[in-house]
């Protein structure tokens, strides 16, 4: 008979001891697997959208968030930023001193004006994420989609002004049209993305004519400058010579009111004296004749009172010669002669 054999193994303690550590390192490792695959941050800019097996289940508010793994997967749409898409260049560094990039992007900006001349245009659109499930799941690239949206319509509306309007007076117009155009086509095509403003940088004809471009351009903000000024002027002389004739106005019509007045008082006396004298004829007349010699008598200087043959002038007038010499031969008298 087989005798059986048994073997005692003795584990060393310090072996034990490095295996519960590596039990606890590997469960420490898969708990902080399981939780970078599980919690997620989302900043106050953005919001999270979640994805079931590659189907859309839901849309996580900033802050800290938790997702199924390997299951479920989030992507971060920054929908409170505001956005942009540079046209004809592109800035490389943003600052003090922006720096652009050198590369030609002409084939962008150079466009054709309704006058059948060319323009080359520059242009920045500012937009903002509305919507991050139509951003995500409508269009299969939105940010392509959009610049062309932008360079069609842009060109379109260019098309319609002249090249004078594109450089000088109606670069504000071209951008409005451009902006309601820009949007309409981002709504139809459920992009989720609106348009906040779309800003003309630089507007420049091409090289070879840019000098005579300029030169019309000087030009015509001269003529700005000069109608400015004779508005100005304008504005200072016509409401003075307004306000002059205003004045000489209202002192006609008071002159006319006050002849008006004065008349129609003298015609009220008139009547009035012509009413008594109907009642009594000879008393009015007289009381006239005196009134009349008051207000006359004493405008005047020597007075020579006569009647009518004239015989009393000559005494009138030794009368008026012994007062006239009265006083010195008074004076020269004494009081005793008196």
């Amino acid at each position: 008979m087989a005798e059986s054999e048994y073997y005692d193994i003795n584990i060393p303690p310090q072996i034990k001891k490095l295996g519960n550590y590596m039990s606890t390192i590997i469960i420490g490792v898969v708990i902080l697997i399981l939780g970078y695959l599980t919690i997620f941050q989302v900043n106050p800019e953005e919001v999270g959208v979640i994805t079931r097996f590659g189907s859309f289940n839901r849309v996580v508010e900033p802050g800290l968030n938790f997702k199924v793994p390997i299951m479920e997967k989030v992507e971060i749409v920054p929908v409170q930023r505001q956005l942009k898409e540079e046209f004809g260049f592109r800035t490389t560094q943003a600052g003090v001193q922006t720096r652009y990039s050198q590369q030609d992007f002409s084939k962008e900006s150079l466009m054709l004006t309704g006058d059948l001349n060319l323009a080359n245009v520059e242009w920045v659109v500012q937009y903002r994420i509305m919507d991050p499930y139509k951003y995500l799941y409508e269009v299969r690239n939105p940010r392509n989609s959009l610049r062309d949206i932008t360079e069609s319509s842009m060109r379109e509306v260019v098309g319609d002004h002249t090249v004078n309007e594109v450089l000088t007076v109606g670069r504000t117009e071209v951008a409005s049209k451009a902006h309601e155009m820009i949007q309409r086509l981002a709504n139809e095509y459920s992009t989720g993305i609106n348009v906040e403003q779309v800003v003309l940088q630089d507007v420049n004809p091409p090289g070879p004519v840019k000098d005579a471009f300029n030169k019309v351009n000087e030009a015509q903000q001269q003529k700005e400058t000069l109608i400015n000024e004779a508005k100005s002027a304008y504005n200072k002389v016509i409401p003075r010579a307004r306000g002059q004739a205003q004045e000489t106005i209202q002192k006609a019509e008071g002159y006319a009111i006050e002849r008006v007045n004065n008349s129609q008082g003298e015609v009220a006396r008139f009547n009035e004296l012509y009413d008594e004298y109907i009642e009594a004829p000879a008393v009015t007349k007289q009381r006239i004749y005196l009134e009349t010699m008051v207000n006359f008598i004493p405008k005047l200087g020597n007075k020579i009172i006569t009647d009518q043959e004239g015989n009393g002038v000559l005494p009138l007038l030794q009368m008026q010669m012994k007062k006239q010499s009265l006083p010195s031969s008074a004076s020269s008298s004494s009081p005793s002669q008196n």
